[in-house]
């Protein structure tokens, strides 16, 4: 049954509580207002105190409060926003300060009505937390631009005075000799810095009494301190990857950043919670390493390129990559500029493998496991493989003589790592063992990825040591037989280191050839010996390099018909040979070598290393003093476009001079024009002694034409596809096979075409009929 309510007393109560609590009158003592709550709540009635006030609080605030509040930035637009601000504010602490003291009274009524639940209003534990979500609520739930405008020129003035009070002596100094303060952009005669904090202090602590400080700086003071952390490191660190910044900036967001917030949020606060700095100080650490990542993944195709020099940039942006999430964003952005700035046609072969190899080291140090070098270079990768020249450039760095990566690399005699042949379940360290990241290709393991070095990475490219191999077996071939020396010991030493990279059983056939060379320097010191016991003086003195031609690289094919002198040099040369060797004999290549040869003139007599073809060329001048391109095409027996290119030589040199066209005549005398003058130097004879790399495809083709030919003369006509397929059945089979894909095998045929071996018309190859031939 519920209790009785007496309504006198109650009503009595109620009149001295509202008296009470009344703006226009608060006379009643603590008393008298205690003994009316009592009785309310004796009553059952005590929850309609706070009840009752709260609704009389809110319609004063909407009707009243916010709209008074809100006139003051209406009222003088030309006035300034900040002097705006500080009336406002002066307002509404004036109104709060009016409220305080009924709030505080009510406040101390819980030990009266603690019989009853605690004050739930708006799930607040009092009505002093109460009140500011009223204000919220109602005064700041919709902040206008103006307000918002006041709010941050109001910081940012206070921010930029606070940095010029804290600057470092040395700036100090430099300000003095300057007329203008930098702290409030006024002459140092009329500075009001001073102004500005001591109006920054006083509304800063009107908005902590009233319990809304953060609330309304909270935006401003964001968005005016991420500004500064990025105009920063802006200013500071973009485009220097010398040094290290990160312990550089954090003690800086630490002294002045954060400083300015404890000025902001602790100077003289009570009401701001004391875990506001230190929540601020995660989220802008964490802003600061996102925004310094971000600047240096802008700039991270330089910094590579720029490596090992940039090696601290890398270091600060690896800390970066840790702490936010941004590993993405870096594997796109990177790769866009790898694309953009390398991976084009205008860019050399050496100067991509250059920066690969850079991103290869300078992203091992970003990324130990791997992954982000994985993604990045894929696409490098792919487009070196589509070069022809990529291999060549590859085994020149690895031989050059001057120091470079891959030399260093081929040094440290580390054996090179088939794909595969590694697991994760190998790995010795299990007890630290880590997973791959989220972005790691599952198909690839986590040890190949770490164990991968520079040279492995290249070699992959094409996924094959055998490319490699016959490579640098092309290139030492070349390399013997246009130095025309018999010093192999630098040589030895690259076959041993990259002996050791891709075992010996790869580099058999290189081996061989500098036995060859090798034996060659004995056996013309034997044909020396004997013809010096001879005592005859041969007319040209030879010295052979025999070569085992199964071992070495197909040679650049060239026909000649040396003059009877030098052609009988090389037969007593095969006699004194094939004495010493028995069974054994020679197989001249009469275009490769150098011929040393003196030419005396009337005046003069010069010294020249050329070719043989150039040497048997000039001889030719010594019988008659005129010749033209189809008298010595003839003499020679080589073509008359080949003899033209070759006549050009001596034309640089002087010794020949272009009478009328294709008719050459020897130059006896240089009149006006000095020895020395004479230009000394030609590509030509810098040119390849080994078949160039299409040449020896073709012929690894011929190898199909037999069988194509078979094909085509029981079926009679094939599309292309069908030749494939037959062939990949038929001569595609074995370890040893040549193999070849649709376009090589098109352009095969073509060229077949061209030669009138083939006829092509409807898309399909046929033989060409007897009577067409």
């Amino acid at each position: 049954m519920a209790a009785k309510i007496n309504t006198e007393d109650v009503g009595r109560a109620w009149i001295i509580i509202t008296e009470a609590l009344s703006s226009k009158n608060r006379k009643r003592n603590e008393a008298e207002f205690n003994d009316a709550v009592e009785v309310m709540a004796q009553n059952g009635l005590g929850y309609m105190i706070e009840e009752w006030f709260v609704e009389c609080l809110q319609q004063d605030l909407r009707r009243n409060v916010a709209p008074t509040f809100w006139k003051i930035f209406e009222v003088e637009p030309s006035e300034p926003l900040t002097k705006q601000l500080g009336k406002a504010v002066n307002y509404l602490h004036e109104i709060t300060m009016g409220y305080m003291p009924c709030i505080n009274r009510l406040n101390s009524t819980a030990v009266i009505l603690e019989h009853r639940k605690p004050s739930t209003i708006f799930n607040q534990n009092n009505l002093s937390e109460a009140y500011i979500l009223l204000i919220k609520s109602i005064i700041f739930f919709i902040l206008p631009t103006r307000f918002c405008s006041a709010v941050e020129l109001f910081y940012s003035q206070a921010f930029k005075v606070f940095h010029h009070s804290t600057s470092d002596d040395e700036d100090d100094q430099d300000e003095e000799d300057e007329d203008e303060c930098k702290g409030c952009d006024k002459e140092q005669e009329e500075c009001m810095c001073k102004s500005i904090m001591d109006n920054f202090h006083a509304i800063n602590q009107q908005l902590d009494d009233i319990g809304i400080l953060e609330r309304v700086s909270g935006m401003a003071v964001t968005s005016i301190v991420h500004d500064r952390i990025k105009n920063h490191i802006e200013n500071t660190c973009k485009g220097n990857f010398e040094t290290t910044y990160l312990k550089n900036l954090e003690e800086w967001l630490d002294s002045k950043v954060l400083g300015w917030l404890t000025l902001v949020y602790s100077g003289n606060c009570r009401n701001t919670n004391a875990d506001c700095i230190e929540g601020f100080k995660g989220r802008l650490l964490h802003f600061m390493y996102e925004t310094f990542a971000k600047t240096h993944i802008d700039q991270l195709f330089n910094i590579i390129i720029e490596f090992p020099e940039s090696e601290p940039a890398i270091l600060d942006l690896k800390v970066c990559l840790e702490k936010t999430d941004l590993r993405g964003t870096l594997v796109s952005s990177l790769k866009t500029a790898l694309e953009t700035r390398l991976l084009h046609p205008g860019v050399n072969t050496s100067d991509i493998l250059t920066a690969y190899i850079a991103a290869i080291r300078a992203l091992r140090i970003l990324d130990p496991v791997g992954v982000i070098l994985e993604l990045v270079c894929d696409p490098v990768r792919k487009y070196l493989r589509s070069r022809d020249d990529t291999v060549r450039q590859i085994v020149c760095n690895l031989t050059d003589d001057g120091s470079n990566e891959l030399l260093d690399e081929l040094q440290k005699g580390q054996p090179l790592l088939d794909d595969g042949c590694s697991s994760d379940d190998e790995l010795d360290d299990w007890e630290n063992w880590m997973p791959d990241p989220v972005d790691a290709d599952p198909r690839s393991t986590s040890k190949s990825r770490r164990a991968s070095d520079i040279i492995s990475m290249l070699v992959n490219i094409y996924g094959s040591k055998e490319l490699f191999v016959q490579e640098y077996r092309t290139l030492l071939a070349d390399r013997i037989l246009t130095q025309f020396n018999y010093e192999i010991v630098k040589e030895i030493r690259y076959l041993e280191l990259l002996k050791l990279r891709f075992g010996e059983s790869q580099l058999h056939y290189c081996e061989v050839m500098l036995k060859d060379v090798a034996d060659s320097k004995r056996l013309n010191s034997r044909v020396m010996d004997e013809r010096m016991k001879a005592a005859k003086r041969e007319e040209i003195e030879v010295n052979a390099m025999v070569l085992s031609a199964q071992f070495w690289p197909a040679f650049r094919e060239e026909k000649i018909k040396l003059p009877e002198v030098m052609q009988k040099s090389l037969e007593e040369y095969t006699k004194k040979f094939e004495a010493l060797k028995g069974n054994r004999t020679l197989n001249w290549k009469p275009h490769l070598g150098l011929v040393n040869i003196d030419v005396e003139l009337k005046d003069r007599t010069l010294n020249f290393n050329v070719s043989p073809v150039h040497a048997a060329i000039i001889i030719q001048f010594q019988s008659q003093e005129t010749w033209t391109v189809e008298e010595l095409s003839n003499v020679l027996q080589m073509p008359a476009t080949a003899l033209r290119r070759k006549i050009a030589y001596w034309q640089t040199q002087g010794l020949l001079r272009e009478e009328a066209t294709d008719k050459f005549v020897l130059v006896e005398e240089h009149k006006g024009r000095a020895p020395h003058d004479i230009i000394v130097t030609d590509d030509d004879e810098a040119e390849s002694a080994m078949a160039s790399a299409q040449t020896q495809r073709e012929e690894e083709l011929q190898v199909f034409w037999s069988y194509i030919v078979g094909m085509l003369t029981n079926l009679e006509s094939l599309t292309i596809d069908r030749i494939h397929s037959m062939l990949r059945m038929f001569a595609m089979q074995g370890p040893s096979a040549v193999e070849c894909s649709v376009p090589e095998l098109k352009r095969f045929l073509d060229s077949k075409v061209r030669d009138q071996k083939l006829l092509f018309s409807g898309g399909v190859y046929r033989l060409p009929k007897p009577d067409m031939l």
